[in-house]
C-alpha cells in the first residue's frame, strides 16, 4: 500500500474568472542517449499513463487546488497518478483549454477546463503509488507518444515539449545553461523551490509567473473545445 494518498473531492478546486476548472499537469521524460549527434526526438522517452476504465493514454494532470501553486499541483499529480518524482521546469509549456468527456461534473457545468502543462525530468520511479491500481504507466519514444495521444491538444503540448527540449540542448551546447544544484529530493527548502518532497523546481531567470501573468498562445475558442 502506498504511503501517500491521492487527494479526492472538489472543495479546494480552483476556477478562473471564466469559471473554467484549472488543471495542472506535466510531461514526464527521461534521456535515453547522451549523444548530441542524435536528434532529440530519438534521445528522449516520455511517460504516459492509462485512464481509469478507458483504453487511451494520457499525461499526468489533475485539478489545481487553492492551497498549492500551479507547479506544486503538477508535481503532486505526477506522484499520485504516475508514481514519479523529478525536476520540474518552472516555465509552463503552455496553457490549453479542453472539455472533460468522462466526468463533466468535476469541471464547470459545460465541462470546460484550462490546463497548464510542464516538463518533468524524472529522477525517481516509485514501485508503489496512490493511483497504481487504476493506472498503468509506460515509457514511449516521442514518435510512439504522438501516435498514441488521443487528443489534439496533447499532441500540441508534446510538440511544444519537444521544441523546448531542442532549444535547451542548443543552449547547453553553447554552455549557457546552469545545472541545478546537487540536492536530495526529499529535502524541503525554505524558499519553497522544493515542493513537498515531490520534485525540485528548476528555476528560471524569469520572475515567477502567477496565474494572471501566464500567457496562453495556445488558447482555443470555447466553441468546439476538444475532449479529454
Amino acid at each position: 500500500m502506498s504511503a501517500f494518498l491521492a487527494r479526492t473531492g472538489r472543495h479546494r478546486q480552483r476556477y478562473d474568472e471564466d469559471n473554467f476548472r484549472l488543471v495542472s499537469g506535466c510531461i514526464p521524460y527521461r534521456m535515453t542517449k547522451d549523444d548530441s549527434n542524435v536528434d532529440m526526438e530519438n534521445r528522449i522517452e516520455v511517460l504516459m499513463i492509462s485512464s481509469p476504465n478507458r483504453s487511451d493514454l494520457v499525461f499526468p494532470k489533475g485539478g489545481w487546488e487553492d492551497d498549492e501553486t500551479v507547479v506544486e499541483a503538477a508535481c503532486r499529480e505526477a506522484l499520485e497518478e504516475a508514481g514519479v518524482r523529478g525536476i520540474l521546469r518552472e516555465i509552463p509549456l503552455g496553457v490549453w483549454e479542453f472539455r472533460s468527456k468522462s466526468r463533466q461534473e468535476l469541471c464547470t457545468p459545460e465541462g470546460s477546463c484550462r490546463g497548464f502543462m510542464f516538463a518533468l525530468e524524472v529522477t525517481e520511479e516509485l514501485d508503489i503509488w496512490p493511483e497504481q491500481k487504476d493506472r498503468n504507466r509506460i515509457w514511449l519514444n516521442v514518435k510512439e507518444a504522438f501516435r498514441l495521444c488521443r487528443y489534439e491538444w496533447m499532441r500540441t503540448a508534446l510538440e511544444e515539449f519537444l521544441r523546448v527540449m531542442e532549444e535547451g540542448e542548443e543552449l547547453k551546447l553553447k554552455k549557457e545553461i546552469v545545472e541545478p544544484p546537487s540536492i536530495t529530493i526529499s529535502n524541503v527548502g525554505a524558499d519553497g523551490q522544493i515542493m513537498a518532497a515531490n520534485c525540485y523546481v528548476k528555476p528560471s531567470n524569469t520572475q515567477h509567473l502567477g496565474l494572471g501573468a501566464i500567457c496562453s498562445p495556445w488558447h482555443i475558442p470555447l466553441e468546439g473545445l476538444p475532449l479529454t
